[in-house]
């Protein structure tokens, strides 16, 4: 049989390239021995469902234990009402024990049970083996019914192994501290939680790039069909390791743009296929970009995009973004964006509503030859800031970088799948750099805002300009500044441009708006 990269729910290894998921949590079976009782968070799509039904069914078979993978979302429609959710939350456990686990396994009726505590006291005090639960999606659970749950997990840890299960894991998104509860005026449960057992938090991370290759290599082993060694270097880069990307990458290329097995896949292919999972925004992507609505990740990712200084954030909204894998802590320091295509998809989402309200625009910067005409793209450029600026700025979401937000919406006009448009963006680097590649043209674009109380920013925009030229191998730029400052005339009045040389003596279009 066939097998694919998955990209939809658990891996299933009769039809799935997969890598052996134990491997990236190798403490679990040490915590089992303790009978402890742990966490285990990492952000959506990582692998941890597909970690927990391998290593339960891994367990079982050896022998000594009965371990099972169960669900808990089936009771987050009962927030108010845990008897409801404990009674629809049994019911899908005691499926999924008949479903996975040998006949003499099997807990004792449940039907007249009315709490999760109860019926695993009688399953172990029936089973012939020491039980080990993981449960997953915990923290779909909330208010009242999360709590139930959490104490009498508490209560019947004690009576570990005979009367409560030897093990037990709490699967989700975030560490228990942070999982949502209305109570005691928190959202958060915080330190002294309900769920005060256990013994470790363990976080599944990403694939190493010696695991992608090992990955990849099952396809190339069953069909022949071999990826290069820049094309793995590249995807190691744009995802960094994140499970769901790497596979979703390998999908595109595999199946939809170098399907036949003879074709090397190569850098070109890779690139190719991270556009598409862009511009596609696949659930993953999708359900991601739908965070940036939320006020504490708004405040995070706005100063980010827009190059400032934090500022004063609540420690559990960084630990927030961290947990949903959308932020990292750098190694050389600071919040940073996770990978590559994340960077390029958030600012990509945002600009939408600007894109949606663009009026129409010929391609007056395009050659007869349909080459581009960076002059002509200039031009382009300052008349539809003038003549439409003002009121789509107010059609950005986020006000700090509204005027970014536009540009880069003209920008994906212009490229309109004929080229690509690459950000960079970090907190307090005071710039978002853009990269426009258009056929053989390669323009580096420096955007500044100048603010009340701050000083001209065009002596530090034309040295970061400069370093920004380097890096991308090209002579000339653009450095638009954008004036933010309060009092100014109306942006078809003080929109103006100039030419001017940075110190390592480039000379590069400035642009006043």
């Amino acid at each position: 049989m066939p097998r694919w990269f998955n990209t939809a729910g658990p891996c299933q290894p009769e039809i799935h390239y997969m890598l052996p998921s134990i491997e990236r949590l190798p403490s679990i079976e040490r915590l089992i021995l303790q009978r402890g009782y742990f966490v285990i968070h990492a952000p959506r799509q990582t692998g941890k469902t597909t970690a927990m039904l391998t290593l339960a069914q891994q367990l079982t078979a050896e022998g000594e234990y009965a371990a099972l993978m169960v669900s808990a979302e089936v009771g987050a429609a009962y927030s108010q009402f845990p008897e409801k959710a404990e009674v629809a939350i049994l019911r899908a456990w005691f499926d999924a024990a008949t479903f996975w686990l040998p006949p003499e396994l099997h807990p004792p009726d449940w039907s007249g049970c009315l709490s999760i505590g109860q019926a695993l006291k009688l399953w172990s005090e029936s089973c012939s083996r020491p039980i080990v639960l993981f449960i997953d999606e915990i923290d779909a659970l909330q208010d009242e019914a999360l709590v139930s749950v959490l104490r009498q997990l508490r209560d019947g840890y004690p009576r570990r192994p005979k009367g409560f299960p030897q093990s037990l894991a709490l699967v989700g998104l975030r560490d228990v501290r942070d999982y949502k509860v209305a109570a005691g005026g928190s959202s958060r449960l915080g330190t002294a939680s309900p769920f005060n057992i256990k013994v470790e938090s363990l976080t599944l991370r990403n694939f190493t790039q010696a695991e992608i290759v090992s990955l990849y290599e099952q396809h190339t082993v069953e069909t022949g069909q071999v990826f290069t060694p820049a094309a793995l270097q590249q995807v190691f880069e744009l995802t960094q390791g994140q499970p769901w990307l790497v596979n979703a990458l390998a999908r595109q290329v595999v199946e939809e743009i170098a399907p036949e097995p003879s074709r090397e896949l190569t850098l070109a292919h890779v690139e190719q296929a991270k556009e598409n999972l862009i511009q596609r925004q696949d659930t993953h992507l999708d359900s991601l970009a739908e965070r940036l609505r939320e006020p504490r990740v708004r405040a995070i990712i706005e100063p980010m995009l827009a190059g400032q200084e934090l500022g004063e954030v609540p420690n559990e909204d960084i630990q927030f973004v961290l947990d949903l894998g959308l932020c990292i802590m750098s190694p050389e320091g600071g919040l940073a964006i996770a990978n590559p295509i994340y960077r390029e998809v958030l600012p990509r989402v945002l600009a939408v509503p600007p894109m949606a309200s663009l009026p129409q625009i010929s391609p007056t910067w395009l050659t007869p030859s349909g080459e581009l005409d960076v002059q002509a793209l200039l031009g382009a450029f300052l008349q539809f800031w003038r003549q439409h600026g003002e009121p789509l700025l107010r059609s950005a979401s986020y006000h700090e970088i509204a005027p970014h937000l536009v540009l880069m919406a003209f920008l994906h006009r212009v490229v309109n799948g004929s080229g690509t448009l690459e950000r960079e963006y970090a907190l307090g680097s005071g710039r978002m750099d853009l990269c426009l590649r258009y056929g053989q043209i390669t323009l580096g674009i420096e955007l500044k805002v100048w603010r009340d109380g701050r000083p001209d920013p065009l002596t530090s925009g034309l040295t970061q300009l400069d370093a920004y030229l380097n890096r991308l191998g090209t002579a000339s730029g653009w450095l638009i500044i954008f004036d933010r400052r309060s009092g100014l005339p109306p942006i078809e009045e003080r929109t103006t441009t100039d030419i001017l040389e940075t110190p390592k003596h480039r000379r590069v279009t400035v642009v006043r708006g």
